[in-house]
């Protein structure tokens, strides 16, 4: 952004706290804890000569990075230099040396101020001058005078202390360049964990020297050297960033199974995993040559990975294998475990031992949780904010990743909102003597998985409609937006473990009908009316002394099936920079508005000055596709589309027998944009258009951009025919005309302030309908800003 806009909106603030929270208009993600800009504005002039100084602290290798990193931004060509500190542009002043490698407790805070003088960057450690210079690194801009940095002050430490990162390199193997350039993007997004899996049913990745079978049987020659390991912990060292590898026991072990099947609770042998799933192999917790295996095992990742963490996945375990073997029962007999749940939990305390032996502390998901483990324990959570809560309320440590799964393609704003700490309902479920009451049972079934199936309740109050939704087994959730598109049809919004779920359901006598929008994927819906408000499960609110000795952060998540090599970069970033700043900035920091517009600025700045390659990997892409260096037909075409959110994508190929590692990852899907910006800045124009039917400025945007996409149409279609990878998109292109037709004729009716009669309605209403359905695992995000104009006009 232009920094004379920024100056201009900041230059009458003198605080962070004088921002509109959460945050101001300069092009920092996360936003600081602090932010003060002067009256007067100002900023400060960079040069091709400025130098560097870092003083307190030895960091191997900074300055030489750091100026390549400006170099990026601006086209300079700049070298190390000898400044003193008095004299050098840019002074780093650490307080204290400490130990290179990174603690769960290193401190991070730091101090930026940027005036006349230059800039000076104050920091107590190593860890906290890296994390200010990529905030000062996000100042530089180039204006139309020159490269300055504006004029400001920024005292800011992290919220939480645990923000991280899981990239899965077991399901598709990534090359170690690739996980290098991704950890400087979690530097970049001033998070601190990579969190590295590397093993599952599909590919055992660490190099072991003790048990060489497990790498040349079971992972198809696609691991990690031991060397290039301690390589990625350096790398990841140098950066401030701790590296804690995961090795999935005792399920997920369909590597080892093939490799080792001996330590395998049901004899084999056994092939490797293709598919996609939970799979039957455990190992074998009635024989002791697996311990014997784990603290080996364990000794060698410890002598690699030198994090007091160590995960142990421990998720998904299906006791098949175990219920079936009369030895494994007579075991549990012997030991008084009454079922599969205890055996874990008596396997996992063998585990903890182990690790605690090789002074490592364990990390786990959900299912590790037990009473009968230490306090000492990191609970990582797949299951979401109550099984969280529960964790926390039980003095365990948690972290939180459910929300925060980027291979599925969710909105930024979905993740931006997902809050870590459990939400209460402050009573807004109680219905009141002089209210009325609505509850309505649903039924959602999924593509594949038993049904979704629930109640949501409607009250009308003295201020409107409110409501709450009862998902089964989970606690209650208050609904957003609650609005009667009809005195029949309502519609609503909630955050749900799915992603954003609105209903739009008719409610008519008892019953229940129409479809839930689950991310963009409409789903039917059908139920019925309840005789009463049902009870529901109550979150679990710890005390806030339990959540902040507790709660000690979360992790991004970016699972494989669907990811590989070619394609990482546009999964993970910049929607990263989203999860980064709910984990660093101040929680009351959550306008949605305010963070795309600064997140398009990152978007462009971690391509320039981190080097990632969202962008280029897309790009590249296109071109295979498009058969042609050309790509703007298909690049304008994307911009209507989005990928099947949620898990529909999985759960087609899974209906489709294509679940597996030999689905080629090679269409328009799969290199998309988790949503469509374009479309996301079109749906603001026409609420400002409804808001006002004579804002032109507001119908032109509107009716340039449609025409824009359905000039278009002419250009991709015969696109589409040229490669086979794209021919399943040629009803959607021609949907996109059929759209921006109907959206130009919206747009002139609701400017004239007319109305259509219901027979025209009707026949849109079609349209719309038959362009919402998932094609080629996309769809046409058009819709939604087109039927909001459509209920405009009736």
């Amino acid at each position: 952004m232009p920094l004379q806009r920024t100056l201009l909106a900041c230059c009458l603030s003198v605080s962070f706290s004088a921002f509109a929270t959460p945050a101001g208009d300069l092009p920092l993600m996360p936003w600081p804890q602090q932010v003060e800009l002067p009256r007067s504005g100002g900023a400060y002039q960079l040069t091709p000569q400025l130098t560097l100084h870092i003083s307190g602290d030895h960091l191997e290798g900074a300055e030489t990075r750091w100026l390549r990193r400006i170099a990026r931004q601006t086209g300079w060509p700049l070298l190390p230099t000898d400044a003193s500190d008095e004299k050098a542009t840019i002074r780093v002043q650490i307080k204290e040396a400490v130990d290179p490698l990174p603690q769960p407790d290193s401190d991070e805070s730091y101090q930026l101020e940027v005036n006349s003088d230059g800039v000076l960057l104050e920091a107590q450690t190593r860890f906290g001058a890296m994390r200010g210079m990529e905030t000062l690194l996000q100042l530089i801009e180039n204006s139309e005078s020159g490269t300055v940095i504006p004029y400001v002050t920024i005292n800011d430490q992290p919220r939480f202390a645990w923000r991280g990162l899981l990239i899965d390199s077991a399901r598709h193997f990534m090359p170690v360049e690739t996980i290098k350039r991704q950890i400087d993007g979690i530097a970049a997004a001033r998070m601190n964990v990579f969190h590295w899996h590397l093993t599952d049913d599909q590919g055992w990745r660490f190099a072991s020297s003790h048990y060489p079978q497990l790498q040349d049987k079971a992972s198809d020659g696609r691991y990690y050297t031991q060397q290039q390991m301690r390589d990625v912990v350096q790398y990841a060292t140098q950066r401030g960033i701790r590296v804690v590898p995961e090795i999935d026991l005792p399920g997920h072990a369909s590597a080892i199974a093939v490799a080792m099947p001996e330590l395998i609770s049901a004899p084999g042998p056994y092939s490797m995993e293709r598919g996609w799933g939970v799979f039957k192999p455990l190992l074998d917790p009635s024989n002791e040559q697996v311990f014997a295996f784990i603290d080996t095992l364990v000794g060698e990742v410890a002598a690699i990975f030198p994090d007091p963490y160590l995960h142990i996945g421990g998720d998904e375990v299906d006791p098949a294998q175990w219920n079936d073997s009369p030895k494994i029962q007579q075991f549990m007999r012997d030991h008084g475990l009454k079922d599969a749940h205890a055996l874990q939990a008596w396997f996992n305390q063998r585990v903890e031992k182990i690790l605690e032996a090789h002074q490592r502390r364990m990390v786990g998901w959900d299912e590790i949780y037990h009473p009968d483990l230490p306090r000492s324990i990191l609970i990582q959570s797949w299951q979401g904010q109550d099984a969280l809560g529960e964790v926390v309320k039980n003095d365990y440590r948690g972290i939180l990743s459910t929300g925060f799964y980027l291979d599925q393609p969710q909105p930024a704003a979905y993740h931006y909102r997902n809050e870590p700490f459990p939400q209460g309902l402050n009573g807004e479920d109680q219905v009141q003597a002089d209210e009325q009451a609505q509850s309505w049972a649903f039924t959602l079934p999924r593509l594949k998985g038993s049904a979704v199936q629930g109640s949501f309740t409607l009250i009308e109050g003295k201020e409107g409609w409110r409501g709450f939704i009862d998902f089964n087994g989970k606690a209650r959730r208050l609904v957003q937006q609650v609005d009667w598109l009809s005195s029949s049809q309502v519609t609503f919004r909630v955050d749900t473990w799915m992603g954003e779920v609105q209903p739009v359901v008719t409610l008519t006598d008892n019953k229940l009908t129409g479809y839930m929008l689950v991310g963009n994927v409409r789903y039917p819906t059908e139920g019925g009316r309840l005789a009463q408000v049902p009870s529901g499960i109550a979150p679990s609110l710890p005390s806030p002394q339990q959540l902040s000795e507790n709660l000690k952060g979360g992790e991004a998540a970016l699972w494989a099936e669907n990811v590989n090599s070619q394609i990482i970069d546009t999964k993970l970033w910049p929607r990263t920079f989203v999860v980064a700043e709910r984990l660093w900035s101040a929680a009351d920091v959550n306008d949605s508005d305010n963070m795309y517009q600064r997140l398009s600025a990152i978007d462009r700045w971690g391509a320039i000055s981190v080097g990632l390659q969202q962008h280029q990997q897309a790009e590249v892409q296109m071109m295979r596709l498009a058969n042609s260096t050309d790509i703007t037909p298909l690049r304008v075409l994307s911009e209507v589309l989005e990928p099947a959110q949620y898990y529909t994508r999985q759960h087609l190929k899974f209906q489709a027998g294509h679940y597996n590692y030999f689905e080629p990852l090679n269409r328009l899907a799969d290199i998309l944009p988790a949503e469509s910006e374009a479309v996301r800045l079109l749906d603001k124009q026409v609420d400002a258009l409804i808001a006002n039917r004579g804002n032109r400025q507001a119908a032109n945007v509107i009716r340039q951009q449609l025409q824009r996409w359905l000039s278009n149409s002419d250009r991709v279609l015969p696109l589409t025919l040229h490669n086979y990878q794209l021919h399943a998109l040629q009803p959607q292109v021609q949907q996109v005309a059929i759209l921006c037709r109907m959206g130009l004729d919206l747009v002139a009716t609701l400017e004239r302030n007319q109305a259509y009669g219901a027979g025209e309605v009707a026949q849109m209403q079609e349209k719309l309908d038959d362009a919402a359905e998932v094609q080629d695992e996309t769809v046409l995000a058009l819709v939604r800003p087109l039927e909001k104009l459509l209920r405009s006009v009736k």
